[in-house]
């Protein structure tokens, strides 16, 4: 079981205070008439005049609209944050579901803008994107037109916000609610504490966890399929509705990547499979086992450091790392810890995994994450306080220009990680240790480029799949997750059947479909960026820097412009997939 006492983390416990007191609040249910009040307003002041209004009346009606978004975004924050840490109480869901009708009930006055502003002529539409009034949301009301051919009537619009508290939405609770409630094995422990096993140097200890794991979601599949299934077909519906060539084609959009440039990443990493096959390989070597199986992926390396990392400790070590890079980030990051914007204990029905939160920018970005103490979490809360960081910085473009596309939120998070490693490399003094410590880097790597890509094409089969042959089967969903992951392991690691069912609990599927491209992305992305970082030294700091305070007030392709970066050119890609190469080699010799 996780000490938190031991682990320094018992009190490590965030001040949603900074939001709301509690759910009893009286100030929600003024935010929430506020924001029906001013979404009322603005329906009816601006509503079906927008080719008559000038840019300082439109620049009055965005405004307008971000602060009634500001408002439902500090709710929305509120009630996920405080539904995260105890899935299991009703009230906590309940008042979840409130905020989310809440913020669907005001949509109904407020998508009028979205509709409108993309049914403008062009040249009254760039008239206004010219105006010196509007120029704080030239980018935002650019980059929304680019959906104008995926909107359908107002009457539709509503209707698809009336629905949608019991949509999508809805079912990635249950999901929530189902996964924070299941207990797994005679020890009946916790997602987070039975999957810690799997990095056990015991291989017993690490095949229990495994046939535990596989246990626990089989005895929800029925439930976890139906899941899967819904929101695959809520999706195909609302891609056809919206005129979408591909499953993909949202998440591109949203990324404001183009179909091409996304292409060009999945082939140029997929056709290095060969790479993480190969680490396999050499890891059943070095382990001395005669097959790798899926439980031995994380076994831990002879001479890896193994001490436990209590929270201090780990505080200590990514500042450090953060603050030999840049000191200004050091300072952001430790108002994390100091402010209690942190929620790190292993507790009874808290949701697993890790993620932060920006929150709005009139307050500041909330990290979760399920500490236990290895060199792996150290890594994670790294990656958190790298997007914290990133949040925190692009609050100054306020609310609608601060929300960075996906692909590039992975950036900062990355690029802490990697900042901390080479911090804790430089650290070692034992070369046998060295060489595992790098190894552990690279399974990271591997985690993040090769099976987030073999993830990606197990999202394409199933989306197609469901589009062309209906619901799909507990056992289909298995065979497709079985064979994409064969792919990119090769003949390297055996998988066993009750691996199958590994795909259900994987919550990026349901509640972001098509994100998990984003993370290979900002991998080889950031191991580019590292190496110009290498090359150029401080210079390097200020640009990085400005590139996490521009926030999303650019598209990716403009924001990555002052680095050199072409992401549409293979060799770009296939740059930072050399970089792995090279250390796989350096450990190879």
């Amino acid at each position: 079981m996780i000490n938190n006492d031991k682990l320094k983390t018992r009190d490590v416990i965030w001040k949603l205070s900074d939001l709301y007191h509690d759910t009893s609040d009286p100030t929600i249910a003024t935010d929430i008439a506020a924001c029906e009040q001013e979404a009322a307003r603005l329906n009816q002041e601006f509503s079906g005049r927008l080719e008559a209004v000038g840019s300082s009346q439109l620049h009055e009606l965005v405004n307008g609209l971000e602060t009634v978004a500001t408002r439902l975004g500090k709710l929305a924050t509120f009630a996920y944050l405080n539904f995260a840490t105890q899935t299991a109480n009703p009230e906590a869901g309940a008042f979840l579901q409130k905020i989310r009708e809440a913020a669907s009930r005001i949509g109904r006055d407020t998508i009028f803008f979205e509709l409108q502003w993309n049914g403008l002529a062009e040249n009254i539409a760039t008239e206004h994107l010219q105006a010196p009034e509007l120029a704080h949301y030239q980018h935002y009301l650019t980059s929304m037109r680019r959906y104008a051919a995926h909107l359908l009537s107002q009457t539709e619009e509503t209707l698809l916000l009336e629905i949608a508290p019991v949509g999508r939405g809805s079912w990635t609770n249950l999901f929530d609610k189902v996964m924070g409630h299941l207990k797994f094995g005679v020890g009946q422990r916790s997602e987070e504490e039975v999957l810690a096993d799997l990095y056990s140097p015991d291989r017993e200890v690490r095949r229990i966890a495994a046939e535990e794991m596989t246990n626990g979601l089989r005895s929800q599949s029925h439930i976890l399929s139906h899941i899967f299934n819904t929101i695959l077909a809520d999706k195909m519906i609302e891609d056809r509705l919206r005129r979408y060539e591909s499953w993909i084609g949202s998440m591109n959009l949203y990324n404001e990547l183009t179909d091409d440039t996304v292409e060009v990443l999945i082939k140029a990493a997929t056709a290095r499979y060969d790479i993480a096959a190969r680490y396999y390989r050499l890891k059943r070597e070095l382990l001395g086992l005669d097959e790798l199986f899926d439980y031995d992926r994380y076994a831990p390396l002879p001479h890896l450091p193994d001490t436990v990392t209590d929270w201090d400790q780990c505080r200590a070590t990514v500042l450090k790392a953060f603050g030999n890079f840049s000191p200004q980030l050091s300072e952001i990051a430790e108002k994390f810890f100091t402010k209690n914007w942190i929620h790190a204990p292993v507790e009874d029905n808290k949701r697993g995994g890790a993620f932060a939160h920006p929150c709005i920018p009139e307050a500041h970005p909330y990290i979760m994450v399920n500490y236990t103490g290895n060199s792996r979490d150290v890594s994670t809360v790294a990656h958190e306080l790298g997007h914290g960081v990133h949040q925190y910085l692009a609050a100054d473009q306020g609310y609608f220009n601060s929300n960075t596309p996906l692909v590039l939120a992975e950036t900062a998070s990355v690029f802490a990680e990697l900042l901390v490693f080479n911090d804790q490399l430089r650290d070692l003094a034992d070369p046998a240790a060295q060489k595992a410590f790098v190894c552990n880097k690279l399974e990271s790597i591997f985690a993040t480029v090769f099976r987030q890509l073999a993830m990606n094409r197990f999202e394409d089969r199933i989306h197609n799949a469901r589009k062309t042959a209906g619901e799909l089967s507990t056992e289909e969903f298995s065979r497709h997750w079985l064979e994409t992951q064969q792919e990119m392991f090769g003949d390297s690691v055996t998988l066993t059947d009750n691996y199958g069912i590994w795909w259900s609990y994987i919550p990026h599927f349901l509640n972001s479909p098509g994100y998990v491209y984003s993370y290979a992305f900002g991998e080889l992305l950031v191991l580019a960026l590292y190496k110009l970082y290498q090359q150029d030294g401080t210079d390097f700091v200020p640009k990085y820097i400005t590139l996490l305070a521009a926030g999303g007030s650019q598209s990716p392709y403009e924001l990555l412009r002052p680095f050199g970066v072409d992401l549409n050119d293979p060799e770009f890609w296939h740059g930072g997939l050399e970089i792995i190469d090279a250390m796989l080699r350096s450990v190879e010799a």
